[in-house]
């Protein structure tokens, strides 16, 4: 549902690597691989991931669209490399035809895109599904996301995420008063979780969890701080600001809901309760409050945006469930990878980088501009700042 700006990513979670192409971003932002990298590394934490993140080092190199420290306009193209491929590329996931025959993968998982993908492309083999359909590829999302974070920098746009819930443990939430840096205080815990408290019970959780063969879900919660009122539109079903930043967050991987501001809450209150006063403050005409989680109309307000979003647990396990054999049509135990036990705080991320890919878009739909310079004189133009 991106206008103005576009992605592509491609390549498999057990192939040479992830390749990305950026077009439409705007030319003149600062950038380096150094800035994309602290993001990748951000996603590769958490307390519960398995042994994939001991192989990987993320690292996103700039092909193209980047001279001298700063974006040209052109398409950015990224590439990261899949360290993991040496260990697989002579059998598995060779590229030519294998010398010898290799035994395909027949035992789809449930919960995972195996058996839909299989009935879909006419695959005898699950492996063909299973390499694009890992999480694998948000590695370059996150990147992407990253460059779109540069550009909101400089327009005075924070994003920020934090988990709030593991399993049945539940943080208690702090709502709109929030440190200055959250990202550096979430960070900081295993499970990127603001609430001490709740982060040991959420740890001991994942470790009794994957101790079990088993896996758990949960729910992190992305915001982001300093955007002007009226991002996103009324006037088309697919412009307005919440039902984009929603697909965006399904999108990723074992996604399963996505709430906004009060969220399901309202469904509970009165109208009284749940919408949210208007007032003046230091001539501005803010909220009292921020029920409606920064968007209204399908626009923003002006206020923090809050969204809350629900993963599944992972739907590989170490101990799998039943399964039926797609060629054999016999009863069998589900295919086993590597896999983590919960992946929730590195979701929180992958969320931060969907938000910036969905807001830079949208400033850009507003706004408009070739240049960051140019978008700054636009913003200042409008005066909505």
């Amino acid at each position: 549902m991106l206008q103005h700006l576009k992605f592509l990513t491609a390549g498999e979670s057990h192939g040479k690597g992830l390749s990305g192409i950026l077009e439409g971003f705007p030319a003149g932002v600062p950038l380096s691989e150094y800035f994309i990298a602290k993001d990748l590394a951000r996603r590769q934490m958490g307390h519960g991931r398995g042994g994939r993140m001991t192989i990987e080092k993320d690292h996103a190199e700039i092909l193209s669209g980047l001279r001298h420290g700063t974006t040209l306009g052109s398409p950015i193209a990224l590439w990261i490399q899949n360290r993991d491929w040496e260990n697989w590329k002579q059998d598995k996931m060779s590229h030519e035809p294998p010398l010898k025959p290799v035994p395909e993968v027949t035992l789809p998982r449930p919960g995972h895109a195996d058996l839909a993908g299989t009935q879909k492309f006419g695959f005898s083999d699950i492996r063909n599904v299973l390499e694009r359909s890992s999480a694998r590829e948000t590695a370059m999302r996150v990147a992407l996301g990253a460059i779109c974070r540069a550009f909101l920098q400089e327009l005075g746009i924070q994003i920020f995420s934090h988990v709030i819930q593991i399993g049945p443990i539940k943080t208690r939430q702090p709502g709109d008063h929030l440190a200055s840096d959250i990202n550096a205080v979430a960070d900081a815990s295993p499970v990127r979780c603001l609430d001490e408290a709740a982060a040991r019970s959420m740890i001991k959780h994942i470790d009794e969890t994957r101790k079990k063969g088993d896996s758990i879900g949960g729910v992190f919660e992305v915001l982001a701080s300093g955007l002007p009122p009226g991002l996103g539109s009324y006037t088309h079903w697919d412009r307005k600001l919440d039902a984009r930043l929603a697909a965006a967050m399904m999108s990723i991987n074992a996604m399963k809901s996505v709430s906004i501001g009060d969220g399901l809450d309202v469904a509970e209150t009165s109208g009284s309760q749940v919408h949210d006063e208007i007032i003046l403050v230091d001539d501005k005409i803010r909220r009292a409050t921020n029920h409606a989680g920064g968007i209204e109309g399908g626009m923003s307000n002006g206020e923090l945006i809050r969204v809350q979003v629900s993963m599944k647990p992972i739907p590989t396990l170490a101990k799998p469930l039943r399964s039926v054999d797609i060629k054999s049509r016999e009863a069998g135990m589900a295919h086993k990878e590597r896999t983590d036990a919960c992946a929730v705080p590195a979701a929180s991320v992958i969320g931060e980088a969907m938000m910036a890919l969905v807001l830079a878009d949208a400033i850009l739909e507003k706004f408009g501009g070739d240049s960051l310079s140019q978008v700054k004189a636009h913003i200042a133009a409008t005066g909505v700042r």
